[in-house]
């Protein structure tokens, strides 16, 4: 397993963060394909900053936070899904903007890009309340669409009887749980990824 791709359940649940402990800890190369939202740092600087890894530019750069499809028509760019391809890279961890469901176009969503590249996928999942119900619909829209998938990673402080819950209902293997980590620097984050991970189920 050379490319992973990290998604989430939602926005704004950490996966950036995940994603640059998963690239520190592997020497992998970040590519965050759609961005949206320009304000400093972007994901890719902070992945930089967080994991000393290499950071390939964006396909699309778009100023509006908000969904791609919906940032792309406010610059009257056509976001064409078709232009996101896995980079050459090795190993890659590959980072998608908000949850599965996102759109990029009037047909695409994020998902569906996903399900093209067939590359293991990794699910962040928040610890908080109301994690189940959003977990469990994101694994049966992995699945509906034969998405690969290697995972979920959790991120928050510990919740075992709902993070047991997710994997046994939803059949998923438990990667580790990211806890929070403050103030968040890269030996920090480094050393909580140790604690929380097995490297060998990402090798």
């Amino acid at each position: 397993m050379s490319v992973f791709v990290v998604t989430g359940t939602d926005t704004g649940i950490g996966k950036t963060v995940f994603s640059a402990a998963l690239a520190g800890a592997l020497g992998a190369t970040y590519f965050k394909p759609v961005q949206a939202g320009l304000d400093a740092p972007t994901d890719s600087e902070a992945v930089a900053q967080l994991s000393g890894c290499k950071t390939l530019p964006e396909t699309y750069r778009l100023k509006l936070s908000a969904s791609p499809d919906r940032a792309a028509r406010a610059e009257n760019i056509r976001l064409d899904p078709a232009a996101l391809k896995l980079p050459d890279a090795r190993p890659l961890v590959v980072e998608g903007a908000g949850g599965l469901l996102v759109p990029l176009d009037g047909n695409t969503l994020y998902i569906d890009v996903f399900a093209r590249w067939a590359a293991p996928l990794i699910l962040c999942a928040r610890t908080g309340l109301g994690t189940i119900n959003h977990t469990l619909l994101s694994l049966e829209a992995i699945r509906t669409r034969r998405v690969p998938l290697l995972g979920v990673a959790f991120i928050g402080e510990a919740q075992a009887e709902a993070e047991d819950t997710i994997c046994r209902i939803g059949a998923v293997k438990r990667l580790g749980r990211l806890g929070l980590v403050n103030p968040l620097t890269r030996e920090g984050l480094a050393r909580e990824f140790a604690r929380g991970f097995n490297i060998a189920d990402f090798r």
